[in-house]
């Protein structure tokens, strides 16, 4: 199941780093509840936020790069690619997926991965930190950018 094993989240003082948080814009009810998890995390720690929303997940890496490139400490991309009945959920999800990870090697900085990729829209409620929902994605997803964001900082 998922969220087994999950790490302690929240608690973290981020104040003084500056996070962008890149958030698609299909699926509003989701994506939306993703956003607000993740503004959640970042106002409770303190961080210095912006948002940016782009149309899906295929324009979050570069994005989020350029979040990075100017000056941004990290980013928290976020997103939702549900399943369909062609192979584009496949590619899109291998697109963002790949496309942030190599942001995240090229600019050595973290970027938080909130991107939902789910079989139906049903798992995707439970992940989206609805009231209803059993996890919240982008509170997560916030919690280990700022999280890393530290440990590059103590090493």
């Amino acid at each position: 199941m998922s969220g087994t094993g999950q790490p302690q989240q929240g608690g973290v003082d981020a104040t003084g780093i500056r996070v962008v948080v890149v958030a698609g814009t299909w699926h509003s009810t989701i994506s939306d509840a993703l956003l607000a998890g993740a503004e959640r995390m970042l106002e409770q720690a303190n961080a210095d936020y912006r948002v940016v929303r782009v149309a899906g997940a295929f324009e979050l890496p570069v994005v989020s790069k350029a979040a990075l490139d100017t000056g941004a400490d990290a980013v928290v991309a976020l997103g939702v690619i549900i399943r369909g009945g062609t192979p584009h959920f496949e590619y899109i999800s291998a697109a963002a997926t790949d496309g942030l990870t190599r942001v995240a090697l090229d600019t050595g900085k973290p970027v938080g991965f909130g991107v939902l990729t789910t079989d139906d829209e049903q798992q995707a409620l439970v992940r989206a930190g609805l009231p209803e929902s059993r996890e919240d994605k982008g509170f997560e997803a916030a919690d280990a950018a700022v999280r890393a964001v530290l440990a590059l900082r103590a090493l």
